[in-house]
């Protein structure tokens, strides 16, 4: 019997223990979600809904938040803590500190700073000025340089979600300092000028990135440098017992000189690598991801800039902003709406943050160009192996747009192609040998009859560049919302379509007392060079005594050589929004020529 009792005793003590043990874990369980889920929403929490929250006075004097940190920027480590704790730990620590409290201990330590980093700037900087000392001098280095007594100010920290391999931080940092730097410059006539840099004042953001992260002390294998965002340069130059406006251009070319190595030298994508523990870290150096391709096609609707007659416009176009690397389109004179149809190629070194900006100016002659208007793509905005085409409205400046005149529009096609890329734009080929575009090697690809080895031959001796030749079959098939041009509120249109670099034209028959005209008509116009060539469609009202323009379509031809047909509707020019419906068909005959 007494068995049997401590069996059922044993039996309800278990079940109750197994009962309590379960319930403790969904209890346990339903605190975690609650916490995720309260972690979550402070996640999501931007600097904004922090201030609704909390008043001012509740932030501690060593919280600073600027545009672009949010909130949650203490939370990405928790991705990391896994892997190092350690590091992430450190890194709680070094957001923790306030403020005031670092920059007071950086100005205590600022001589020895200020000694370690000039000689770091000198051995560095001197030989990016060398390699862009203008052609009017025949030498350019330092013969002092120290950074001051007064230490830079840290306005802000923040960290950046990467992959788990390492971890970002961005220091915000401004300081106008008072910086005893002197250049010693030798003109090609042999005269001698010491200069000096003085009156600097620089606020930036400094990139630190952490990687490897690494499970031994100090829990990362190196640390690069950058500096990620230049807000501010300003500096100016004095000959030191003289005038330097007595040598003209020779400031504009020293200024020019040193922004350049500033940008080349540790602006980003640029980074220093520092090895902290032993290792190959040749993988977080700069290196080329991939190549853009630009067409600069046309702009409309500038801004007049000249008194008499019209603005004489040409176009700037820049990834980074370095004389190597800046391109710079023909002028074309007395032109508010120019066609350039000119094409570029950039290295790209990081999509995730760098633009191709584009600058429009009125050229002046032998005067400064006056500017017109700028504008910026993103590269991430891009797919790849993708043609873009994009109108861009003109700003008067990129970072504070409050400028609301209307400076006019940039057309561009464009087209980023990583290195390795697996898609029609691998070609096999691709060769240094020959001058050509990523999209010359794609079309070049699919050539007929074209054997690799006798191309490869024939490069040795000359260099070939391809001609895209072939026909473009061109329907147009109907108009809508055409502008009203007779009295009674209707027109009477008609479409004439010509390519832009040869004579001949084809139009299509009138459609009588109609804004939205159905034509249906196909033309085949032969095409000797496709690549560099521009198809134009432009719609008139038929009158007895001669036409008027309604409204007009450019393209490139790009997107019907690379898909083949290319059924669509296009805007027109000139109107509120009229547009064409069109049906491209394309068929290559590529063709190869010699070029010295």
């Amino acid at each position: 019997m007494g068995f049997f009792i401590g069996l059922l005793l044993g039996v309800a003590l278990g079940v109750g223990l197994v009962m309590g043990f379960a319930r403790s874990e969904n209890a346990r369980s339903k605190r975690r979600s609650e916490l995720a889920a309260t972690v979550a929403a402070f996640s999501r929490m931007t600097v904004e809904d922090t201030r609704k929250l909390l008043p001012g006075e509740w932030f501690p004097s060593w919280v600073i938040f600027s545009q672009r940190q949010k909130f949650s920027y203490f939370l990405p480590l928790h991705l990391y803590f896994m892997h190092s704790p350690l590091f992430c730990i450190l890194i709680l620590i070094i957001l923790s500190l306030q403020l005031n409290w670092l920059n007071a201990e950086l100005a205590k330590i600022w001589p020895y700073v200020n000694e370690a980093a000039s000689d770091l700037i000198r051995t560095s900087v001197e030989p990016v000025l060398e390699q862009y000392r203008p052609a009017i001098l025949a030498a350019l280095k330092f013969s002092k340089l120290t950074l001051g007594t007064v230490a830079p100010q840290f306005t802000g920290v923040s960290i950046i979600e990467e992959d788990k391999s390492g971890i970002t931080m961005e220091l915000e940092l401004q300081w106008d300092g008072n910086p005893n730097i002197i250049l010693d410059i030798k003109t090609l006539v042999g005269v001698a000028l010491p200069i000096q840099v003085k009156d600097i004042g620089f606020t930036g953001i400094f990139r630190l990135i952490f990687k490897p992260l690494v499970e031994e002390i100090p829990c990362f294998g190196a640390v690069s440098y950058s500096l990620r965002e230049k807000t501010k340069l300003d500096f100016t130059l004095k000959v030191i017992g003289g005038d330097l406006s007595a040598l003209p251009g020779i400031s504009d070319a020293i200024e020019e000189t040193i922004r350049d190595a500033v940008e080349d030298s540790i602006t980003w994508p640029v980074r220093k690598v520092v090895p902290i523990l032993p290792g190959d870290y040749s993988d977080l150096e700069l290196k080329p991801v991939g190549i853009l391709e630009v067409k600069l096609v046309q702009a409309r609707d500038l801004t007049n800039k000249d008194i008499i007659g019209k603005s004489d416009p040409f176009t700037v176009l820049y990834i980074r902003p370095l004389r190597d690397r800046t391109k710079t389109s023909k002028t074309i004179n007395n032109d508010l709406n120019p066609i350039w149809n000119e094409h570029y190629e950039f290295i790209v070194e990081d999509v995730s943050t760098q633009s191709l900006t584009v600058k429009i100016y009125d050229d002046e002659g032998i005067q400064p160009a006056e500017f017109i208007g700028c504008a910026q793509v993103k590269l991430k905005d891009l797919q790849p192996g993708k043609v873009k085409d994009i109108w861009l409205k003109l700003v008067k400046d990129l970072v504070i747009q409050r400028d609301r005149k209307n400076r006019g529009q940039v057309h561009l096609e464009l087209l980023y192609c990583p290195f390795g890329m697996k898609t029609e734009f691998t070609s096999r080929f691709a060769t240094e040998k020959f001058s050509m575009t990523s999209l010359e090697k794609a079309l070049k690809s699919s050539g007929n009859g074209i054997d690799a080895a006798n191309i490869d031959r024939a490069a040795g001796q000359k260099k070939k560049e391809i001609i895209v030749r072939g026909v473009l079959s061109v329907t147009v098939i109907s108009a809508e919302n055409l502008p009203s041009m007779d009295v009674l509120g209707k027109a009477d249109p008609f479409v004439v379509i010509r390519m832009k670099k040869s004579d001949t034209k084809n139009k299509t028959r009138v459609v009588n007392n109609s804004l939205n005209p159905i034509w249906n008509q196909t033309f085949d116009i032969v095409v000797e060079d496709a690549l560099h060539d521009l198809l134009m469609l432009e719609v008139f009202d038929h009158d007895t005594f001669g036409k008027d323009y309604m409204g007009r379509c450019i393209m490139t031809l790009t997107r019907v050589m690379l898909e083949g047909e290319v059924r669509d509707s296009f805007p027109l020019e000139g109107t509120t929004n009229g547009s064409l419906n069109l049906y491209l068909k394309w068929a290559a005959q590529p063709i190869y020529r010699d070029s010295s």
